[in-house]
């Protein structure tokens, strides 16, 4: 499956053209004090959840085939606030779970700094203090998301995920130019794109928050 992909306009989507939706999880108590949060599983806080569900009236008119989700609390959460419009069900997957942050879980990141001299370079590898390996995220989410795209051709799948895990498949995607240490993504934007087998992979969008352009306070 061809993985580099276009920046293109959004325009008509062709019949077989297979339509991926990539949503950040909404908010935590952990994400407000910038505390790592890794496989740690912490649900949404009350912002989260509200976020989750504006989110959630923005796409009710929306096609969504299938609705896929991180295994999560976070993930799982604001996906079943979605996915009840639609009367559809989550299907919580593991591939889609959060980049394993080892002894860094649960630690601020003035802690981490203060502890951990080399953080800067082991947040972008890993490898390093239980982290997962950055090269490791990227092949179970590539290969979760291409397994994906084979079973629901010519459909509109949404995953929801976590803020690395996005960005891991748009390292790949891009070819560096997003993705893990270029591209920020706030809680429940949506970065979407299509597969087409002939054109292969276009981004259609990134970080998008229309259903939040109101309320800035609730960016995270």
């Amino acid at each position: 499956m061809g993985r580099m992909v276009t920046l293109v306009e959004t325009g008509e989507m062709k019949p077989m053209m297979t339509y991926v939706c990539f949503i950040r999880h909404g908010e935590t108590d952990w994400n407000k004090e910038i505390r790592f949060q890794g496989q740690t599983d912490i649900p949404l806080s009350e912002t989260g959840v509200e976020q989750a569900k504006f989110l959630a009236e923005y796409l009710k008119d929306h096609t969504i085939s299938a609705i896929y989700s991180s295994d999560l609390k976070r993930a799982r959460q604001t996906a079943e606030l979605i996915a009840a419009k639609h009367g559809l069900a989550v299907r919580a997957t593991p591939e889609f779970r959060e980049r394993s942050a080892g002894e860094w879980e649960g630690l601020t990141l003035s802690e981490i700094k203060e502890k951990y001299p080399d953080w800067e370079q082991i947040r972008f590898t890993g490898g390093a203090y239980g982290i997962e390996p950055v090269e490791q995220l990227k092949k179970r989410m590539l290969g979760g998301v291409e397994a994906l795209v084979e079973k629901h051709q010519g459909e509109h799948i949404y995953i929801v995920a976590h803020g690395m895990c996005i960005n891991a498949v748009l390292h790949v995607l891009t070819g560096g130019e997003y993705g893990i240490g270029k591209t920020r993504l706030h809680n429940t934007s949506m970065t979407r794109l299509s597969y087409e087998k002939e054109a292969g992979w276009k981004l259609l969008g990134i970080n998008e928050t229309p259903h939040l352009n109101a309320k800035k306070e609730m960016y995270s």
